[in-house]
């Protein structure tokens, strides 16, 4: 996380060796567990945004890479990639909720090797969502974004955190997926190397706390060479809108434990 945490950070297992953290945090989940007579145990990550890790071959490419990279108290491994490892270990299913690659190659093939769902890239639930929905509706009416300028402020710790480049930077990917998605998925407007110009800012305003205030401009290519420009003020009340998401996907992610389904060949259900 942002170094500017530092003041907050009073929750926290000492020493650097991950070996020791992953089985801290799985004593846990098993304490928890046992403590409330659970027969299953989500995890969400709903902390700070960390930077983008880097994913190699030889560090986090496979499960076994990514476990000797936790024995070898690599770098690259993050803290989310320690709860998350943690939890599919103990066979608890995982939700990141923060833009960050928690989920890397290594881990998401850790958690089929134990059966355990993992997922989650973000929660999106105020500019970016907007935006995922918009883009959408102007792509599939012909309408061709070909400039797209979001900028946001606010107040709390995620805006602090975001201050520093290299958390806002995972951000700022998060935030630029959901176009590509749009861009990729039509190739008569976007023909193969065209996309439209995205510029994403965030600034830190302490007095307007939570609420998040977004600014959007979206200009579009339409008829006979012609231009259609959109500008879009939202307040986003972040926290509030985040916490229905977190309900939804825990409930969903508990519902999706209970599914069986069988190959019509095999005949044989499975999770």
């Amino acid at each position: 996380i942002a170094a500017n945490q530092g003041d907050r950070a009073n929750n926290i297992i000492p020493g650097n060796n991950k070996r020791e953290h992953l089985e801290h945090i799985r004593r846990d989940i098993r304490d928890f567990k046992a403590k409330h007579d659970l027969e299953c145990v989500i995890v969400l990550w709903t902390a700070n945004t960390e930077r983008y890790t880097d994913v190699v071959d030889g560090l986090n490419m496979t499960a076994d890479q990514v476990l000797a990279s936790v024995d070898a108290s690599a770098e690259e491994i993050s803290p989310s990639n320690i709860f998350a490892i943690a939890s599919i270990l103990e066979g608890a299913h995982y939700i990141n909720g923060s833009p960050q690659n928690t989920l890397v190659p290594g881990i998401i093939e850790l958690a089929h090797k134990y059966n355990v769902f993992v997922g989650g890239d973000d929660f999106k639930s105020g500019q970016t969502k907007i935006k995922s929905a918009l883009v959408d509706f102007l792509v599939s009416s012909g309408l061709k974004p070909e400039s797209i300028v979001s900028y946001n402020h606010l107040g709390n710790n995620d805006g602090k955190n975001l201050s520093e480049a290299r958390q806002f930077r995972s951000k700022e990917i998060s935030k630029s997926s959901v176009v590509d998605d749009m861009v990729e998925a039509n190739k008569i407007l976007y023909p193969t190397g065209e996309k439209p110009d995205h510029c994403i800012v965030i600034k830190y305003v302490p007095f307007v706390g939570d609420s998040k205030r977004a600014m959007d401009e979206y200009i579009c290519s339409i008829f006979m060479g012609g231009r259609q420009t959109f500008v879009i003020h939202n307040t986003c009340e972040d926290s509030l809108l985040a916490t229905p998401l977190i309900y939804d996907l825990v409930i969903l992610t508990e519902l999706a434990t209970r599914i069986r389904y069988a190959d019509a060949s095999k005949g044989e259900f499975r999770q």
